[in-house]
């Protein structure tokens, strides 16, 4: 048997990163056993569906780098398909018109209410013989007796009585299909061998599997994923932060680094954290999620991202960071190399929007100095070294890393000072605060003339401060 999965969102909003584990898993159980991803738009809600959603889904599955074998296949256009189901159910007689009002079902609803007992319709009009032509519905003839079972690949076997279920509605009055009838016609017509989802929709399997056995369908494999908690043990939602798939990319963060943070919320292979995508497939079992519900932390993906900044190669980084950087008005084209840039910074920084940010004096000058460092750093006792620097880089043909790094040096043995001395006033003076990366890859990345500039403008702040003491 090939395995065949699916990921079936709803394009009511973005790609939430409960739908985008859900994805993960779905993927990685159909690449570990040489089987096929299917993507499914499930947009038979034509209220909320909307195509910038689409577009979001599809947006943050790239990204993730969670390519689908077959799709998108979009549901709306298989209504005649579910109509053909729905006909044959009505012929069949395992489905039939309802024209229940609505306050017939409102009052039926409120009196289950009062006594304690969970809502379900009646079937009233089971026996009736309504005109197909008059306003109905259509609702599915669940079976009264007996018990549905399943064997869930996450929470074991499950098993509730049909007495509890109702006779749900498989076509509404405007002619439109409804969830639980697509998705089993969608199942089956695409061959779906496992369904990975989330736990949320595990009340609406039993429901489902009477559906595919009452069109004598082979039943696919269910494992229910537990849902995502903020930190503070509630449901995950945008109060804890970001939620959406492309937040995270728009926050900084390296999609290697998601994707290893959420495999393993829920899964775990023994006390390792670090994943690589070729270990996601082969160790990955659906069967080994916990059943439990995982808490989303922050300061680990925030730990994750680093290390993946610090160990990947420096031309990927650079063009993850590429936009970063376009987004404060700097073109990475205009100055430096970008590749260099995040080489110096990949250890400095826990996000790219952070490395964009702490990079920015690389390609532009800084609108002013850090007044802490300032006041430490650019007092009188700096001015000699910094004019003997500016003297000395002004003439400075080679402008390498290595030969800046002996330039400053030289300075030091000549003023007899210890090499911080010079070094860190400089620093101060061409990057506007007293953190960068080391001054010889400091002053070649900035280059030559706005070095000049800077230590000049240093000089100026040198001269104000001696003229005010």
């Amino acid at each position: 048997m090939t395995i065949r999965t699916r990921f079936a969102p709803s394009p009511t909003g973005y790609l939430h990163v409960g739908g985008a584990r859900t994805a993960l898993f779905s993927w990685l159980f159909a690449r570990k056993h040489g089987g096929a991803f299917v993507l499914r738009i499930e947009d038979t809600d034509l209220e909320r569906s909307t195509a910038e959603s689409v577009n979001a889904i599809l947006e943050g599955m790239t990204w993730l780098g969670l390519e689908y074998d077959e799709g998108p296949f979009y549901q709306t256009k298989r209504f005649d398909r579910y109509n053909e189901v729905i006909d044959q159910l009505l012929e069949r007689g395992l489905a039939y018109r309802c024209d229940c009002p609505r306050e017939r079902l409102d009052a039926l609803r409120e009196a289950a209410m009062a006594s304690k007992q969970k809502p379900r319709y009646d079937g009233h009009c089971r026996g009736r013989d309504i005109d197909p032509e008059a306003p109905h519905v259509v609702r599915f003839r669940n079976p009264e007796q007996g018990t549905v079972a399943f064997d869930d690949l996450v929470r074991g076997r499950v098993e509730i009585a049909n007495q509890e279920l109702d006779d749900l509605i498989i076509r509404r009055s405007d002619g439109s299909p409804t969830y639980n009838l697509t998705v089993v016609v969608d199942d089956h017509d695409m061959g779906i061998t496992d369904v990975i989802r989330g736990d949320d929709h595990i009340n609406n399997t039993p429901r489902q599997i009477n559906i595919f056995k009452a069109m004598e369908w082979d039943l696919p494999r269910f494992a229910h994923l537990p849902m995502i908690l903020g930190d503070d043990g509630s449901r995950l939602s945008k109060r804890h932060g970001a939620v959406s798939v492309m937040q995270y990319m728009e926050e900084g963060y390296l999609p290697e680094a998601l994707l290893n943070y959420l495999v393993r919320l829920g899964w775990s292979h023994g006390d390792q954290e670090l994943f690589s995508v070729e270990e996601m497939i082969r160790l990955f079992d659906v069967e080994d999620v916990n059943k439990a519900a995982s808490s989303f932390n922050t300061e680990k993906l925030q730990w994750l991202n680093q290390h993946y900044i610090k160990e990947s190669d420096p031309l990927h980084i650079a063009r993850l960071l590429s936009p970063h950087m376009g987004r404060l008005g700097i073109d990475p084209t205009q100055g430096p190399d970008l590749v260099k840039v995040a080489e110096a910074q990949r250890e400095r920084a826990k996000t790219l929007v952070e490395m964009a940010q702490i990079s920015a004096f690389f390609y532009r000058d800084y609108e002013q100095f850090d007044e802490t460092a300032a006041r430490k750093n650019l007092r009188p006792v700096a001015r000699q070294p910094l004019e003997r620097m500016r003297e000395r880089l002004a003439a400075q043909e080679t402008w390498s890393g290595e030969a800046l790094h002996a330039l400053v040096q030289e300075v030091a043995d000549e003023l007899e000072l210890k090499m911080g001395k010079v070094a860190q006033p400089l620093r101060v003076a061409v990057v506007g605060r007293a953190a960068s990366p080391g001054i010889d890859v400091t002053l070649e990345l900035v280059g030559k003339a706005a070095c000049l500039r800077r230590i000049d403008r240093a000089l100026e702040y040198i001269a104000e401060r001696e003229a005010t003491a």
